[in-house]
């Protein structure tokens, strides 16, 4: 294996349209698939997100979509427009709705450093500084890796169809069990096809939190990154993380086996819920180990080993514990939380530093510090570290 240690300094691009019946409307412009039906008399209650997405799930639209669509008040029952996702229709309702279209995001070639900490032909191992989106989405359509990754590629656009409104709502997301961000869709109808041949598509085979640092590799090509997506589905990747706690886990080494589902009173956060029946809670396992305590207990260096990879997954599994990440606001690790644990374990005349130094902290202090796999063509065994940057080794 190879080590190369370095100084710190969901959509899926193809367009898929249903076609359950065609766009009969236009409604303040969208357009996409039109269905008006009844619901049978014999059906008992459901959401009309499910009931909808079942009649065209065939289609190829997906639940995401459904929902998109319901927000953007393009879905009616009984000619009233609804706006909640969960609103319940029953036997006899009639129900019309335009399900829009995937909405392309350009994403231009922008001329931002990278730091590489490997590359060839084939791949690109990259060390993501903190407060950087990975790839575009609404609300951050520029100043991504991936529009980094552009310019470095010498590739001046692509199209890049959003698959999840996840994004939409919670665009730092990280998602590894859904490792299909292929860029393969590009705005190239003006150049030859000897051009189109040639270019190089990237792929994001995997994402990390906008707040979190460190390690991420990215597929020039196909075949490497179908490679790469088999590896994260048979969990086959290194992936070691490790992050600053508020407080210090107990044990001090242990496997956390809880479900994680979204968070159904904030869509914008995950939740840890042991023994959930939330039908849409998803496997999750972690393992973590305390390397060092500071402040009499106050926070902790932990280390995090990925079994699966959903979406905010240590930090919810963190929050599970009782020991949300250092500066991480959405999970509770606040900087009242934090001064809290660590003014009593401190010597008084240090208070007003400690006090200073929490309020710089912008960003859970988490960071991918090691990053492990095969080659996808080569087979040869690769390993990757980086040390934090200097805002979480600073704390």
């Amino acid at each position: 294996s190879r080590s190369h240690f370095l100084r710190a300094s969901r959509p899926r691009c193809v367009s898929s349209d249903a076609v359950a019946e065609p766009a009969l409307a236009r409604r303040g412009g969208h357009a996409g698939t039109r269905l008006e039906e009844a619901v049978p008399a014999a059906e008992g209650r459901s959401r009309v997100d499910a009931w909808i997405s079942a009649r065209l799930g065939g289609g190829g639209v997906s639940r995401a979509r459904v929902q998109a669509s319901i927000r953007a008040g393009l879905v009616a029952v009984n000619g009233r427009p609804v706006s909640k996702v969960s609103h319940t229709v029953k036997g006899g309702d009639k129900v019309s709705c335009t399900v829009s279209e995937l909405q392309p995001l350009r994403a231009e070639a922008e001329d931002i450093p990278l730091d590489i900490v490997y590359e060839d032909e084939h791949l690109l191992v990259v060390n993501k500084p903190a407060h950087m989106v990975v790839h575009p989405a609404p609300g951050n359509a520029n100043g991504t890796l991936v529009n980094a990754i552009l310019h470095h590629c010498k590739i001046s656009t692509f199209t890049c169809l959003a698959r999840s409104p996840i994004y939409d709502e919670c665009p730092e997301s990280s998602d590894d069990d859904v490792d299909v961000f292929d860029v393969d869709q590009f705005t190239i109808g003006e150049v030859s096809s000897e051009v189109r041949e040639a270019i190089v598509r990237p792929g994001i085979v995997h994402r990390l939190d906008k707040g979190t640092s460190g390690l991420l590799v990215v597929a020039k090509d196909e075949h490497s990154h179908a490679q790469l997506a088999e590896q994260f589905k048979l969990h086959t990747i290194s992936r070691v993380y490790i992050s600053l706690t508020c407080g210090v886990p107990s044990p001090n080494s242990a496997r956390i086996e809880v479900p994680i589902s979204r968070d159904p009173n904030n869509r914008t956060r995950m939740v840890a819920a042991p023994g959930s029946g939330h039908r849409y809670a998803k496997h999750a396992a972690s393992r973590y180990k305390v390397r060092e305590v500071f402040c009499g207990g106050g926070s902790a260096l932990v280390e995090w080993r990925l079994e699966t990879g959903r979406t905010h997954q240590i930090r919810a599994h963190a929050k599970y514990l009782g020991n949300p990440l250092l500066g991480d606001e959405t999970y509770g690790g606040t900087k009242s939380m934090a001064l809290s644990l660590l003014r009593p374990r401190t010597p008084s005349k240090y208070h007003g530093d400690l006090s200073n130094l929490v309020s710089k902290i912008d960003r859970p202090c988490l960071h991918a510090a090691l990053l492990g796999f095969k080659h996808p063509h080569s087979g040869e065994a690769l390993e990757f570290s980086c040390p934090p940057p200097d805002d979480f080794t600073e704390v």
